[in-house]
């Protein structure tokens, strides 16, 4: 395997399959199955998702409610999400834990770096719920802090296309796909890969992310194994 230790990122998106809002469970399986392949290689992996199927914070704040509010009603999103993917990973008999940023002791351990870092050596699953505990940060701020955290090799960002092109393929056929592009071009070219104060992070620590598409079956076990799936974005 090329890579050790991933944090893998989805969207609360991914989850609702072709559904217009929630969970759908059979996604759910596929995904798990998806993830089983590569920690039955010895894949170290962690997992931060999103919680947009069910509520988004900024969308309630352009709706008139208090912005932190709405931020922290996302948060409490995602760590619905994470339990929904825990249940399906544990019945792919995966062992997982979910880890929150806000406390929720009754239904997830708090995030605790050991431990998560113990969890990952054992070979569990670690789920990061919570998002970073703060308004105002996105998911993906919280997937890149906490690949940081763990020393993960590399970000996996899982989208329903197969990488970054320079215009929008689901809306213009002639859009060109990138291979490899660097962090700078990334930002000359204004390419929507994650938010800019995720983006950022992610590249003054140095931290590669592979953007693929998530709902091709083995693919994620493709992008770990070091083929050329996606678009990697390095310095």
């Amino acid at each position: 395997m090329k890579f050790k230790r991933v944090l893998l990122k989805l969207s609360g998106e991914a989850l609702m399959g072709d559904r217009q809002y929630g969970i759908d469970p059979q996604r759910l399986a596929e995904y798990a199955q998806d993830i089983k392949t590569i920690t039955d290689k010895g894949v170290e992996v962690a997992i931060v998702i999103g919680g947009g199927n069910i509520f988004r914070g900024v969308a309630g704040a352009s709706n008139g409610m208090d912005r932190v509010q709405g931020d922290h009603m996302g948060m409490l999103a995602t760590v619905i999400n994470g339990l929904a993917l825990q249940s399906a990973l544990e019945d792919a008999d995966i062992p997982t834990r979910l880890q929150t940023a806000i406390k929720i002791n009754e239904v997830a351990e708090p995030f605790i770096r050991r431990k998560a870092l113990r969890h990952l050596e054992k070979g569990r699953v670690v789920i990061f719920g919570g998002g970073t505990g703060n308004p105002y940060f996105t998911t993906d701020s919280a997937a890149v802090l906490r690949a940081i955290e763990i020393e993960a090799d590399v970000i996996l960002k899982g989208t329903r296309v197969d990488g970054i092109y320079n215009a929008d393929p689901e809306k213009d056929t002639n859009a060109i796909k990138f291979d490899h592009i660097s962090f700078d071009d990334v930002l000359r070219k204004g390419l929507k890969v994650m938010d800019t104060t995720a983006f950022t992070l992610s590249q003054e620590n140095k931290l590669p992310i592979i953007v693929f598409d998530m709902n091709k079956k083995g693919n994620l076990l493709k992008v770990v194994s070091g083929e050329n799936i996606g678009t990697k974005v390095n310095l």
